[in-house]
């Protein structure tokens, strides 16, 4: 399952067609934290089935709550950050973190920098700018919070480390087991962080709205963007470096632009698709790079 990140990458892509029905009804933080515990409660259901009997060493626990760390900062942030910047600005921000996870494999896990793989980066960076120029309105870029932007920055980073540093347990373990105790140990991290979110914002708990749309937003957010997408990001871990997983990140805005056309009917052109056709080249670039010691 060597393209399994792919497969995380259509999931995230498809957040952009849920936020249209409606879930940032919810404050941020507590959406992330029903995020994660959703995803965390089916991922250790299936972990119990998978392997019902492993056993981990307390230095295991600790890295897996390390990454469980980066994954409470990387979604408070990000949804937060999300909350106060523009749609255009998060989108550009986000296509950040395949560049951090490149950098940060060099420096953490010794990976290579070969130059088909910058050649690739780019190439899918440049379709990515392309696609999201036709998609979004860049003359409003700037109206975003400047807190806002950092805080995407930062889950950026959160995310590039998460991939980076969970790679060494993936392949030690398995990506299922790294993905699920990762999530697990978020759940508390964030879990401290809603009542104060709630308190901050004068949100009594009962108001929270459980339409249906909400409903199904969370759904869809903890069963295929975080269990079913976490775990396809780190199996793509089992078999190539970060730096060869991170180039799949770029899918989501094209995935987002075609169900938005789709189940919005929102219009596409020719921008879409020559800036589709870099980024197939970027990525077959980097994913074919002999290179690769995870190969």
């Amino acid at each position: 399952m060597a393209y399994a990140p792919l497969l995380a990458a259509a999931f995230w892509g498809g957040m952009y067609v849920v936020s249209k029905w409606g879930f940032d009804a919810i404050p941020p933080v507590t959406l992330a934290f029903l995020r994660v515990a959703v995803g965390a409660t089916v991922l250790a259901a299936a972990v119990r089935i998978s392997y019902p009997s492993r056993a981990f060493t307390r230095r295991d626990w600790y890295s897996f709550a390390f990454l469980g760390l980066w994954v409470a900062v990387t979604m408070a942030t990000q949804f937060v950050g999300t909350d106060l910047t523009t749609a255009s600005e998060g989108a550009l921000i986000t296509v950040l973190t395949p560049v951090f996870t490149v950098v940060m494999g060099v420096l953490v896990l010794d990976e290579l920098l070969t130059r088909r793989r910058v050649v690739g980066v780019a190439l899918a960076l440049a379709g990515t700018l392309v696609v999201l120029g036709g998609q979004y309105d860049l003359t409003v870029l700037g109206a975003g919070s400047a807190v806002g932007i950092a805080m995407l920055v930062v889950a950026s980073v959160g995310w590039a480390a998460y991939t980076v540093w969970g790679k060494p347990l993936v392949r030690r373990y398995s990506a299922l087991e790294t993905a699920t105790y990762s999530t697990v140990l978020a759940v508390p991290m964030l879990a401290v962080l809603v009542p104060i979110e709630l308190t901050v914002r004068g949100v009594a708990v009962e108001s929270l709205p459980l339409t249906l749309p909400i409903v199904a937003a969370v759904a869809y957010l903890g069963l295929l963007s975080t269990a079913a997408a976490w775990y396809f990001w780190y199996t793509g871990l089992e078999y190539a470096d970060a730096g060869t997983v991170a180039v799949y990140f770029f899918v989501q805005p094209l995935v987002g632009a075609t169900l938005g056309a789709l189940l919005l009917e929102e219009p596409i052109g020719m921008w879409f698709v020559a800036g589709g056709l870099l980024m197939a080249v970027g990525i077959y670039a980097v994913s074919t790079d002999r290179a690769d010691r995870g190969a």
